[in-house]
């Protein structure tokens, strides 16, 4: 069905289609990294996400597991590919750059994750999503304005992005896109008119 999605809104748009995925093994992230490919996305960011619960999981291993998929991803794709990651590193300068030789032509800074809370009446877990805010912005404007004129991928924002202002705060800070989806969902497509007509 993802497949066919973005067959339909390649067709039905005249914009370029930036399509996403999260895999579980080296083999299926390039497998679907080609086959969205080739259901006509015009560029793919790989969502690294993995949550290590093993305590004696090393953090390199975990890195080298990341670079391996962007170097095998990147290996097999002509459209550009960007890699959206956590917050959640050792020394995260030294990630985005590993990330940037594998190959990676831009790094979205960076992943929001699903978060479990209890319902403490019911005694079950249950999921929650919360909307981003502009609070969670400088977080990212930090790290991208740190990373910016040491990598040679393009930056992203994502999470925290609501107003002109923050669009224009991610681009002082040095990224060449700002990404709106909470905002989006909360206010509608309107909101894009109203964020460009106030920068």
């Amino acid at each position: 069905p993802y497949l066919e999605y973005i067959a339909r809104v390649k067709k039905a748009t005249g914009i370029p289609i930036v399509a996403s995925l999260n895999g579980v093994s080296l083999g299926s992230w390039t497998r679907y990294a080609r086959l969205i490919q080739d259901a006509g996305a015009d560029a793919l960011e790989l969502n690294l996400y993995f949550l290590p619960t093993d305590i004696t999981l090393q953090p390199a291993t975990l890195e080298n597991q990341y670079c391996e998929v962007v170097q095998s991803v990147k290996s097999s794709l002509t459209i550009p590919l960007a890699i959206k990651i956590s917050p959640f590193f050792t020394c995260l300068p030294n990630i985005l750059q590993r990330l940037d030789d594998a190959g990676a032509d831009a790094l979205v800074l960076f992943n929001r994750f699903y978060q479990p809370d209890f319902d403490i009446e019911a005694l079950e877990i249950c999921p929650r999503l919360a909307l981003s805010t502009s609070a969670e912005l400088p977080l990212r404007l930090n790290w991208v304005a740190i990373a910016y004129g040491h990598v040679n991928a393009d930056l992203a924002i994502t999470g925290g992005v609501h107003t002109p202002e923050d669009v224009l705060k991610s681009m002082m800070a040095g990224a060449k896109v700002a990404m709106m989806t909470s905002a989006i969902l909360e206010h509608g497509i309107p909101r894009l008119t109203e964020v460009l007509t106030g920068l």
